[in-house]
């Protein structure tokens, strides 16, 4: 394998796209040229389904039986703010966690973006790829409160609070779109990358099931953890994996060791949150989960 620099490992992560966990297997999404408009799906919006009370049935087990979390449902039913739910209501369910806001003339997704932490381009697809924001959005991974201010999941809320390292070191590649200084090009880095020694221990963030754990592409050794409330959580490049598909795991647990496997130059963890999504896993900022995965150089 040609080695590259630490920062050419960029365009190559790049291209990594999501993996769909239905059978334990990694398959590649492949994303066809043309008109995004067109290539999108129905917006969240347009996919609110219904669900009827039956007798016994809870707020929490409603809410768990879609993957969603109480305060979502509580959102988009006002019926359901006192956390009480009866035989026969009719509840709303939106395909994944999140709010309806209503969206001022003019608005645009940048807008949007910056007053709700969450990034113009995810708004962009889940709200069908319509180029202005329409009268009403659906936000993605922002949770209902009672108080209307609509605030980003918090750590205590969160399944996902540990660190993936027993201390935390320097991020060398952050999160998000940034040019490339190789070739110039503009690219999205879909994870953090933190420098450490070859052998380190890899912890788990968060408990959960490990829904992959093998070889991958660019990734290398790659472990994936599926956690409560859709979140995933990935761990690349290992040197080596100490987990099974299927295995729980518990937050601290160790899962793998720091390597230099795929398509990287230097020894370093890949690490990745993820939400779930009809269009897939989503890559989320890490930072926005585990703090000190924040792109501050020492």
């Amino acid at each position: 394998m040609r080695r590259r620099r630490p920062y050419q490992q960029l365009g190559g992560i790049a291209v990594l796209l999501g993996l769909a966990m239905g059978s334990g297997q990694a398959i590649a999404q492949d994303i066809p040229a043309g008109d995004p408009e067109t290539l999108c799906g129905l917006p969240a919006l347009a996919r609110i389904q219904t669900h009827v009370v039956q007798p016994g049935e809870t707020l929490e087990a409603i809410a768990a039986q879609y993957g969603l979390i109480p305060s979502t449902l509580m959102g988009l039913n006002p019926a359901l703010q006192q956390g009480n739910v009866s035989n026969g209501m009719s509840l709303q369910i939106p395909p994944y966690n999140g709010i309806r806001v209503t969206v001022p003339s003019g608005t645009t997704w940048q807008d949007v973006s910056r007053q709700y932490n969450v990034r113009a381009d995810v708004l962009f697809e889940v709200n069908g790829c319509v180029r202005s924001p329409a009268a009403t959005a659906f936000i993605p991974g922002v949770n209902w409160s009672p108080s209307s201010a609509a605030t980003p999941s918090t750590l205590d809320d969160s399944p996902i609070n540990g660190y993936p390292l027993s201390e935390p070191v320097e991020v060398a590649a952050g999160y998000g779109w940034q040019i490339d200084p190789i070739s110039g090009e503009v690219v999205f880095h879909s994870g953090v990358d933190l420098a450490a020694a070859s052998g380190t221990s890899v912890l788990a963030v968060g408990s959960g099931t490990v829904a992959f754990a093998a070889e991958q592409g660019n990734y290398g050794n790659l472990v994936v953890i599926n956690h409560s409330q859709g979140l995933q959580t990935r761990y690349a490049q290992l040197e080596g994996i100490q987990v099974t598909v299927g295995q729980q795991v518990r937050q601290g647990q160790q899962v793998g060791t720091v390597g230099e496997t795929g398509l990287v130059s230097f020894p370093h963890l890949h690490f990745e949150v993820r939400t779930n999504s009809d269009l897939g896993w989503v890559a989320q900022n890490p930072a926005n989960y585990v703090p000190q995965t924040s792109l501050v150089r020492r």
